[in-house]
């Protein structure tokens, strides 16, 4: 599965039948904070989204961010 890092829209996407998973973040200066995640119900239960956010964490940790998440999805892997 192939996760795309959109810099100018601030997310990271999934696509897959058509739908789009994402990851959305806001990035200030050295932090950043994941607000938003979002997996249509038809594909919910395949470890699309936690795809996402393993993606997002190793983008973070490889840039040295400051990793906030107000998603309560991402608190979990935090």
């Amino acid at each position: 599965m192939m996760v795309k890092h959109e810099t100018e829209k601030s997310r990271f996407v999934i696509e897959q039948d058509g739908k789009e998973c994402v990851l959305d973040y806001v990035l200030k200066g050295d932090q950043v904070n994941f607000t938003h995640t979002y997996v249509p119900f038809a594909l919910r239960g395949k470890g699309l989204a936690e795809e996402l956010v393993g993606s997002g964490l190793r983008w973070a940790n490889e840039n040295s961010l400051n990793i906030k998440a107000s998603c309560w999805y991402v608190k979990k892997f935090l």
